[in-house]
Formats: structure tokens, C-alpha cells, sequence
């Protein structure tokens, strides 16, 4: 099933945050753990708080690597009653601080899609052994890089119950095909990204249609590159980049998000 939602934007928008109370204790805890020999490190997110096993969320970064956005959307998540892995695709540390660098850094990352696939599963199972998760319950959300880098792990048949685009890139070498993608798929885009034109767009479609995935696409009019970040008009600013936040397409973003996750973690 595809389904298709092109939004309009709204004036007044409350951020729901569901299963935070004034009695919450959010529990954070920085991983360092190793891939083929390569350090990493991650954060993990959870309300201790909170009786039972619980559906776990992988979070992937921007391209700037695991930064502080990276870890207040696990946070958020922890709150909402999720624990959450955000997860290190760099490596060594590296987080940049100019477009130039992010570029090469993606780059070296993105090279080979079998080592992406190895770095994303080894987050996967340091998410599903912490105590207080479901480990039949995992999805995974990324931030511009980190958007186009779940998509890959869906169409490789990477073992999800859903995961979720955020301004990310929709065109892939890797193709989906017809019974192998298990996760079902939310892809949040802007109507006047630069970096994700409408061919992107038309393309994602095609592909989900013909592979047969359930594909929920909700398309921001006039909202471009990065609107989940509050940070990006700042480095728009810095670096002449085609980006900015939007309040209003980043909270209906991760309002539909949370309606998502109900659904697919619903059985």
C-alpha cells in the first residue's frame, strides 16, 4: 500500500510528547563500541521510569556526523516511551563543521553499501540487547544522510518494522525489490528541496509501487532542505547553503512519526 499526503502548512501546531511526566527519569548512556576494528559512539536514550520492554529506534545522524541533533531526536524519542540508539555512522569521532568535510566524510561512508549495512546492524544489536527493549520491535529514522541511509537499509531487506526519511535523499542505486523489504516506510520531504527534486520524488514512488511496499510520502509545499533542524538557518547563513527550519513541517513530521510507530508497533 502507498500512500501519498502533499500537506499544506498550519498556523498553530502543538508538539505532543507522549509518556513524558514530571515523574519521568530520562536515562542516557554514551557506547563506544567497534566495527571491523573502527571505534564508534553512540547514544542511547531511555525512561527507566517506565515498566517493561519497549519498542527500540535507531536514530541516524545528518551528514555532519553524531551531533547534538542526533541525540536530542533520541531524547525526544526516549520520552515518547521508545528507548532510542542514536547511532555513530563516521566513526574515529569525526564530526564536521563545514559542508566540504560533511561531504567527504558521507562519501567515505556511503563507498561501500556492505560496510553502511555492517555499521547500521551492530547499532541494531547493541539497540535490541539493552534491558528495556522489545527486540522484536525495532524501526529507524535518519536526518538528510541518515534519511537516505534507512531507506537503503529497507530496500536490503535490513530486518525493520518501519523506518522513516526526514529530508532525505530518495534516489539509490540500490533498488527495492517485490518481497524483500520488510519494513513498512514514512518519508517526510520538502516541496522545495533543492537536493530532493520532484524526479527524486516521482522515483521513490515508482519503485515502492512496483516492489510493493507500503510507503506513506508527505511532500511540505514551499519547505526545503533540513526543516527538522532548528539549527540550519544558522549554517544556511554560514555557508550560503539551500536550507532552513521549519516549525511547523518539523512538528507535523514527528507528530506523524509518533502516529506511525503506534501503528506498526501496535500487534
Amino acid at each position: 500500500m502507498i500512500s501519498i499526503k502533499t500537506t499544506a502548512r498550519a498556523t498553530a501546531l502543538t508538539l505532543a510528547v507522549a509518556g513524558a511526566s514530571a515523574q519521568a527519569e530520562l536515562q542516557t548512556e554514551q557506547i563506544t563500541y567497534e566495527v571491523d576494528g573502527q571505534s564508534f559512539s553512540g547514544y542511547l536514550a531511555w525512561d527507566d521510569e517506565q515498566e517493561g520492554k519497549r519498542p527500540g529506534v535507531l536514530v541516524v545522524h545528518e551528514w555532519w556526523g553524531h551531533n547534538s541533533f542526533a541525540r536530542e531526536q533520541a531524547e525526544k524519542l526516549a520520552a515518547s516511551g521508545y528507548t532510542a540508539f542514536a547511532l555513530d555512522m563516521y566513526g574515529d569521532g569525526k564530526l564536521a563543521e563545514h559542508p566540504d568535510t560533511a561531504q567527504e566524510f558521507m562519501q567515505e561512508a556511503t563507498s561501500n553499501m556492505e560496510q553502511v549495512k555492517a555499521r547500521f546492524l551492530k547499532a541494531k544489536e547493541i539497540l535490541q540487547s539493552h534491558a528495556s527493549v522489545n527486540s522484536d520491535k525495532i524501526a529507524a529514522q535518519g536526518y538528510c544522510f541518515g534519511g537516505a541511509v534507512v531507506l537503503n537499509m529497507a530496500r536490503m531487506g535490513v530486518d525493520l518494522d518501519g523506518v522513516v526519511s526526514y529530508h532525505g535523499a530518495l534516489g539509490s542505486p540500490i533498488q527495492a525489490e517485490a518481497g524483500a523489504v520488510k519494513a513498512r516506510v514514512q518519508v517526510y520531504t520538502g516541496g522545495a528541496d533543492p537536493m530532493v527534486p520532484s524526479e527524486q520524488v516521482a522515483g521513490l514512488v515508482r519503485e515502492m509501487q512496483n516492489a510493493e511496499v507500503d510507503l506513506t510520502l508527505v511532500n511540505f509545499p514551499g519547505v526545503t532542505h533540513s526543516f527538522t533542524n532548528p539549527g540550519a538557518d544558522e549554517v544556511a547563513e554560514k555557508f550560503g547553503m539551500p536550507i532552513a527550519y521549519d516549525e511547523s513541517a518539523a512538528m507535523r513530521s514527528w507528530d506523524g512519526t509518533m502516529r506511525f510507530y503506534q501503528e506498526i508497533f501496535a500487534d
